[in-house]
């Protein structure tokens, strides 16, 4: 993950108003025997991006090829 991308996710996450960050901004697809659809708050992309997991990187990709960060 790199650290220009994880700033600029902290920048935008910071100046959201608290109510906003309890939002959905993407939904993730897991493939397998039986696809799920998880929805992805800006509250849960944060955690998930601090703490630089898997699921973290797919989720700061698709926010920047989304353009919302």
């Amino acid at each position: 993950m790199k650290e220009e991308e994880k700033a600029r996710f902290l920048r935008v996450y910071q100046n959201l108003p608290l109510n906003e960050r309890r939002n959905t901004i993407l939904v993730l697809e897991e493939k397998g025997k039986s696809p799920e659809k998880k929805p992805i708050s800006w509250d849960i992309a944060y955690l998930e991006i601090e703490e630089e997991t898997a699921i973290g990187e797919k989720i700061l990709n698709k926010l920047i090829k989304l353009n919302l960060i």
